[in-house]
């Protein structure tokens, strides 16, 4: 029997590249969006989803266990970003709206499927996070504080959940060459005292994502942790997000805290 995944945010980036590449590895996969668009190029069902919405949410998850009578991975993708801006220059409304998305989204999710997982006994719950998640980026701060509210909430879960046989586990990808910094919200407090710095991290993020790697990278790894015998807490995806892990993990604070400086060109 096959395994169904349900992959949110799947019409494009990372989401498409997941659901495409779990299809090949043999699961029946239900992508998700807003809009509810065809899969790409057939390999998996779209359904309509918005994951701020709790009836949307219920109902999604209803259809899927409807027309295959079990969910035995949940990716949670979906999720928006802010252009490089201060943290001041975001309204609270704006904040509320990225974590409904980034975080609540998240938990909306994840709460409708365990119900089932719990009653099956078995499940997969795979998270995609950010290397933000654990190393905050200046002119980031409310997508990087979305991500790091992921990595705790995710461990907390994964420690409830094992006695049922529930697993779940964070994806922490670095720059990814994907659409999504093309749909970044700008700022809607924006202050002429950042105006300067706003634009040359903007430049530098530019620069970093013509040269990341491709969602490919974070397909493969959620593949590895929704197949693993013993999954870990958390994998990061890609070469630079691995050797940002290694560098917050044993280098001095002060040194990470110079080369993140320099990097994105900070006096």
């Amino acid at each position: 029997m096959k395994k169904i995944a349900l992959v949110t945010g799947a019409s494009s980036g990372i989401g498409e590249a997941t659901a495409t590449r779990l299809s090949e590895a043999g699961f029946k996969v239900y992508g998700t969006s807003r809009r509810g668009a065809q899969g790409a190029k057939g390999k998996y069902e779209m359904l309509p989803l918005d994951v701020t919405s709790d009836d949307s949410v219920r109902a999604a998850v209803a259809a899927v266990l409807a027309m295959e009578g079990q969910i035995d991975l949940l990716v949670n993708n979906a999720g928006f970003g802010v252009a490089p801006a201060g943290a001041e220059e975001s309204s609270i409304e704006q904040a509320q709206a990225i974590f409904d998305t980034n975080f609540f989204g998240v938990v909306r999710m994840t709460r409708a499927v365990l119900p089932h997982m719990r009653a099956r006994g078995k499940g997969r719950v795979v998270h995609i996070g950010s290397v933000l998640g654990f190393l905050p980026m200046p002119y980031g701060a409310l997508y990087a504080a979305s991500k790091h509210a992921i990595e705790g909430y995710s461990e907390s879960l994964d420690h409830e959940l094992r006695n049922w046989g529930i697993r779940s586990i964070v994806i922490e990808p670095a720059y990814t060459k994907t659409p999504f910094d093309a749909n970044l919200l700008e700022p809607d407090a924006k202050l002429e005292a950042y105006a300067e710095v706003r634009k040359t991290v903007a430049h530098r993020v530019q620069e970093a994502m013509a040269g990341a790697e491709g969602p490919g990278v974070v397909a493969e790894t959620i593949l590895k942790a929704a197949l693993a015998s013993k999954p870990r807490l958390r994998y990061t995806a890609g070469t630079l997000a691995r050797r940002l892990r290694l560098l917050r993990s044993f280098a001095p604070t002060g040194l990470v805290d110079a080369g993140l400086r320099k990097d994105l060109s900070l006096a």
